[in-house]
């Protein structure tokens, strides 16, 4: 690790949340990862202007989707081509990509146990399908941080009511990749607040036993 002032930046977009034919008002976080030269963006989410403005005249290195429901994309490929960044997905949701944005694809694909790298950081990609198939989180060790996306909130599990969705698949990539983490590691989430590994994971039996 360089000797660079690593910084998880953090802004708040809202619009909205289409599946299924059903349309909800939202708000999402959206996590810029890097140092004061480069940074990573997870989810574009909304307002691609917003989140250009608070990368301050950074090198935007990757835009990186935790999924590919539309209030995590929307506004990915407005980013992409104002800052010249590659977006990266996971293959399994190209399905839920396409209904959002037919005409562009995804410039890369994410893999379980990939790792990128940027301003000294290193986020390593564990796929965490449930959710959506192909959610991902982003384990950042150095940082003792996880982006975890829709997968775990503050409370439990995302949701799995809608199409491309399954709760037993949710809770096996909770319990198998998430809860083995580090207690002390924060949890970064897609929408709402903030935790901890270790605030979680004594509820795990709850959460399976409630579907």
């Amino acid at each position: 690790m360089n000797d660079r002032n690593h910084r998880i930046d953090h802004l708040v977009t809202s619009g909205t949340f289409s599946l299924d034919g059903g349309t909800w008002d939202v708000d999402n976080n959206v996590w810029i990862v890097g140092d004061e030269l480069e940074a990573i963006v997870i989810d574009a989410a909304h307002d691609a202007p917003a989140i250009e403005a608070a990368l301050e005249g950074r090198t935007l290195r990757a835009i990186v989707c935790t999924h590919a429901h539309n209030d995590h994309i929307d506004a990915a490929p407005a980013l992409a081509a104002a800052t010249g960044a590659p977006i990266l997905l996971h293959p399994d949701d190209l399905p839920l990509w396409n209904q959002t944005h037919p005409e562009r694809a995804p410039d890369g694909e994410l893999a379980d146990g990939q790792t990128l790298t940027v301003g000294g950081v290193t986020l390593t990609v564990l796929h965490t399908p449930g959710h959506a198939p192909g959610a991902v989180c982003l384990y950042a060790p150095e940082l003792s941080t996880v982006f975890t996306g829709d997968t775990l909130f503050q409370g439990g599990p995302g949701a799995t009511g809608r199409s491309f969705s399954h709760f037993p698949t949710i809770i096996a990539s909770i319990r198998d990749r998430l809860l083995t983490l580090p207690p002390e590691t924060v949890v970064r989430t897609g929408h709402g607040d903030a935790t901890t590994i270790g605030d979680e994971s004594p509820h795990l039996d709850e959460w399976a036993a409630s579907n």
